[in-house]
């Protein structure tokens, strides 16, 4: 009787073991934040919404399990100070956008016979577009928010680039400048004056959401803490555009 208890006890310390180990192969390595920031010390004035723009897989640079399509270098790095800024009380409202592109999208190289990634081509309407890997398709694992995101506060988020004719930079306007993702309209509907941006990429998408806030009529703030550039050679002179625009970059 004994030793049939000893080797019971022995099964179950093994089983505990094992689902042990288990759940420490199934956590995330996240990174590291800097734990003297302290980003919701800035966030001032009221009606203010936080836009945290595509923090999907295909634009962090490390993603377990997953090689992401169109890394950003350090892209997964700006996660920490991201969600600082999500978990601040401060904010009425926290908005994520996704980057939404069905394949056959217009913004991929591999729908333009003979083309590359990072080549450009003029569309029929005479405007350049660039060209990049197939990169956020629906229900895919690199449309999918980076599991170190907190995403647990996410009172909207908005789709864009959802036509596969037109791209979509900006969370607010596709590039056509037409037709508009819904995003002012739910801003205003909840009463926001002023918006935080954060995410990626910082000479893209942030840029373009930064830069069309400014003319829908809100006040913008950018943390440079909380993004990257897809070509860190063009940082200062984005910066130096939106702040000729009007947004307050917070370094």
């Amino acid at each position: 009787m004994k030793t049939i208890k000893l080797a019971a006890i022995t099964l179950l310390s093994v089983v505990a073991l094992n689902s042990c180990k288990k759940e420490d192969e199934n956590k995330l390595s996240c990174p590291k934040g800097v734990e003297s920031e302290k980003p919701c010390e800035s966030v001032k004035g009221e009606n203010h919404a936080l836009l945290v723009i595509d923090m999907q897989n295909d634009f962090c640079d490390k993603v377990e399990g997953y090689k992401p399509t169109l890394p950003v270098t350090e892209g997964t790095s700006v996660i920490p100070y991201i969600n600082k800024l999500v978990q601040c009380q401060k904010f009425s409202k926290v908005v994520f956008s996704k980057d939404w592109h069905s394949m056959g999208h217009v913004s991929f190289a591999s729908s333009h016979e003979g083309k590359k990634p990072f080549e450009t081509i003029k569309l029929d309407d005479g405007s350049v577009q660039a060209l990049w890997p197939d990169h956020c398709v629906p229900n895919t694992k690199g449309s999918e928010f980076h599991g170190c995101l907190d995403t647990s506060r996410k009172d909207f988020v908005v789709k864009k680039g959802t036509k596969l004719e037109v791209d979509s930079y900006s969370a607010f306007l596709d590039n056509n400048k037409k037709d508009k993702t819904g995003l002012d309209k739910y801003l205003k509907s909840q009463g926001v004056k002023e918006v935080t941006v954060v995410g990626l990429a910082l000479d893209f998408c942030v840029k373009a959401t930064c830069i069309d806030a400014i003319d829908f009529g809100y006040k913008v703030n950018l943390h440079l803490k909380g993004t990257k550039a897809v070509f860190p050679d063009k940082q200062e002179a984005v910066i130096k555009e939106l702040k000729a625009k009007g947004v307050t970059v917070i370094e």
